[in-house]
Parts: C-alpha cells; sequence; structure tokens
C-alpha cells in the first residue's frame, strides 16, 4: 500500500481527485452511519467537542505538513544555486592549467552544465535515467581532466582546480539527496487517516437533507486542495510548481560570451 501512495503522491493531479473522491465516500458513509445510528440530544454537545477537536488537529497536521514540503522546496532551490556557484567557480579556475587542458575541462564543462538544466526540466522516467547516466560518466570524464595534470606536477595552484572540481561533484550530490528527501509516505498515511476520520464525523453529525446533499462536498474539496498543494510543491518530477533553474541558465547564457 505504502508503495502504491508514493506512485500517487508522483502526480499531484491524480491524488487530488482520488482524495476528493475517497472524502466525500467517508462523509457519506458517516451520513448512513448516522441513519442507522443516530445522535441523541444530550450526545451532540459531547459529539461537537470530539468534531471541533478533530477538525483543529487536522488543519494542525495539514500546516504543519506544508511546512514541511516548503522547507524541501527552498533546500532544491538553495542547492541549484550552489550548483551554479561551483561551476562557474571551476569554469575560471580552469584556467589555471595548460591551454589544452583548459580548453578541454571547460568543453566538459559546458557539457555537464547543459546536463544539469536539462535534469531540472526532465520528468521522473528514462529521460531522467539517461541524464543521470550522461551526468555521472561526464563526472568521470572531468575528474579524470583533472587529476591527471595534477599528479604530473603537484602545485598548489593545481590542488586548487581538484578542490574546485571536488565542489562541483558534491553540490550535484546534494542536489541528488534533496530531491530524494520527500514527505515520508507514512506522514501521508496518518494525514490521509486523520482527514478520512474528520469527514465521517462532519457526515455523521449532518443533519437535514439539504446539509448533507449541498455542504458536504466543501470539506473534501478544500482538504483535497490543500493536499494538491502540498504535494504539488513536495513533487520535483511533476506538478505545477518546480524548481527553475534560473542560476544554472544565466551561468549558460554567461559562458556563452566567453
Amino acid at each position: 500500500m505504502s508503495l502504491a501512495l508514493g506512485g500517487i503522491l508522483d502526480y499531484p493531479r491524480i491524488f487530488a481527485v482520488l482524495s476528493v473522491v475517497v472524502l466525500w465516500l467517508s462523509a457519506q458513509f458517516g451520513v448512513s452511519f448516522h441513519r442507522r445510528r443516530p445522535l441523541q440530544d444530550a450526545e451532540r454537545e459531547d459529539f461537537g467537542v470530539v468534531q471541533t477537536a478533530t477538525l483543529t488537529l487536522l488543519g494542525l497536521i495539514i500546516g504543519f505538513t506544508f511546512s514541511m514540503a516548503i522547507v524541501r522546496y527552498d533546500l532544491r532551490k538553495h542547492y541549484e544555486e550552489e550548483e551554479a556557484n561551483a561551476i562557474g567557480t571551476e569554469y575560471f579556475r580552469a584556467g589555471l592549467l595548460s591551454d589544452g587542458d583548459a580548453a578541454l575541462l571547460r568543453f566538459q564543462l559546458r557539457k555537464y552544465l547543459g546536463l544539469r538544466i536539462a535534469f531540472y526540466h526532465a520528468g521522473a522516467g528514462s529521460e531522467l535515467r539517461r541524464i543521470n547516466t550522461d551526468t555521472a560518466q561526464l563526472q568521470t570524464e572531468m575528474w579524470h581532466s583533472v587529476e591527471t595534470p595534477a599528479r604530473a606536477q603537484e602545485t598548489p595552484v593545481k590542488a586548487l582546480v581538484v578542490s574546485g572540481m571536488n565542489d562541483v561533484l558534491n553540490s550535484q550530490g546534494y542536489t541528488q539527496a534533496a530531491w530524494w528527501n520527500r514527505i515520508p509516505v507514512a506522514a501521508w498515511g496518518l494525514l490521509a487517516f486523520i482527514a478520512i476520520g474528520c469527514n465521517f464525523l462532519v457526515g455523521y453529525g449532518a443533519h437535514g437533507a439539504g446539509v448533507r446533499a449541498g455542504l458536504l462536498i466543501v470539506l473534501p474539496l478544500i482538504v483535497a486542495t490543500s493536499f494538491l498543494l502540498i504535494a504539488d510543491i513536495d513533487c520535483p518530477y511533476h506538478g505545477l510548481i518546480h524548481v527553475i533553474p534560473q542560476n544554472l541558465i544565466s551561468l549558460s547564457e554567461s559562458l556563452r560570451t566567453r
């Protein structure tokens, strides 16, 4: 079940539609249960306290989950900036090598920069796997391009170039880790459980045919919209909200003029 939920979370809009359906059915089940076992007048006040507390808890949990998604989104933006800085710095440090080695390394860095921009625009699938494979291969080639001259003549200047390449490789690893670091599926499961319980209580506490028919869809829509926003921000591959590689694109444009 956790694998299925994790797969659905990669498609926020589908997840939101399923949430509306499940939550609305939960409310309808509450209405059906109310018909079989209606609330007594003496119980309604206590039920109202429980219902209010549960809805308040749902709101707090949604807010906390939204905060988790925002932190992860900001982290992805931060590492995109770090990648651009690392690549740009190494591009200029390449000039400390001999002309032939510098030209080769700068060519590789421009190609690598294109792959990193493509990474941010690619969705999950075969295209992303191809980009990751090409990136890993090019990283090996770039490391060899700085390792060979550094071994041939060990100087502090060439050590600076090697250190810059180490920053380039590390920044890509940090970015990948940030893209993998998403809201745990278990947290989503607990949030869904609380939301289903809240909608059941709303349906169970509703009375009057007009209220049941017209208003029971309101809470599922609101909660599902919240789920859509959280899942969209938390999902780096699909959805409407993405990390745009503005710093990498700006660096690519500036390097074309050099």
